[in-house]
Order: structure tokens, then C-alpha cells, then sequence
């Protein structure tokens, strides 16, 4: 965790947040400024700072001993969890991984934008 950082904040509970889905690996929690109907932000309960840190394609050891591939797993059943728990999962929806700050990261910690509950079309903007 990096005590400096919004999203580990949230994590450990020292900023409210309105929780999605949680467990050992991963927490998701409803965006505070949202850009669809529904916007729920899904973060490892890792500190990563982007999609391209270190040991974030899951091949590495962590202070743990538990193998950060787990966290790569856990996100992706974690979408599926998100989707499901908010009732995009039948209509579509969009998941977003912002990688640094032309991209609009505003937070340096790896994390998904699931987007859905509208129709968006096919412009990516």
C-alpha cells in the first residue's frame, strides 16, 4: 500500500466509499464522478501504479509470498462480479484501464473503469 494514494485509502478504509464488490484480492466501488449510468472503479488491493508496473503481468513474488497473477485473476472475476451485481452484463458494457496521464490517469494506482447502462455506440470518446 502506498499511504499517499487516494485508491489505498479507499482500500483500507480510511475514505468512505460506496462498495460494489470486495474480496481478499480486489475492491470495487462506485465512481464519485460518474460518466454513465453506471461507473464502478475496481482496484487491486495491491498498489500498482498502471496496468505497465512491475510484477503487474502477475509473474513476481510479492512481500506476501502470493504470486501477483492472483490480482490479474481476481480483476477479471471480478468484471464479471461488477457486471452482474449492477445489471450490465445482459446489455454491454465498457471497461476502461487508463495508462498515464495523456491517457487521463489521475490516480497512480492500476484500475478499471466499468462503464455501462447506456448505449455508448462505436466512438471510443
Amino acid at each position: 500500500m502506498d499511504g499517499d494514494c487516494l485508491f489505498c485509502k479507499i482500500i483500507d478504509g480510511s475514505v468512505p466509499s460506496k462498495k460494489v464488490y470486495e474480496n481478499e484480492w480486489v475492491l470495487a466501488f462506485e465512481d464519485i464522478s460518474p460518466a454513465a449510468r453506471v461507473h464502478v472503479l475496481l482496484v487491486p488491493k495491491k498498489h500498482f501504479a498502471d496496468i505497465l508496473a512491475p510484477n503487474c503481468g502477475g509473474y513476481a513474488e510479492g512481500a506476501s509470498g502470493a504470486s501477483d497473477a492472483r490480482y490479474v485473476l481476481e480483476l477479471h472475476r471480478a468484471i464479471k462480479a461488477v457486471v452482474e451485481l449492477t445489471g450490465v452484463a445482459g446489455s454491454g458494457f465498457r471497461v476502461i484501464a487508463n495508462c498515464g496521464r495523456d491517457a487521463g490517469q489521475t490516480v497512480p494506482h492500476l484500475h478499471f473503469h466499468i462503464l455501462g447502462g447506456q448505449p455508448f455506440g462505436e466512438a471510443l470518446l
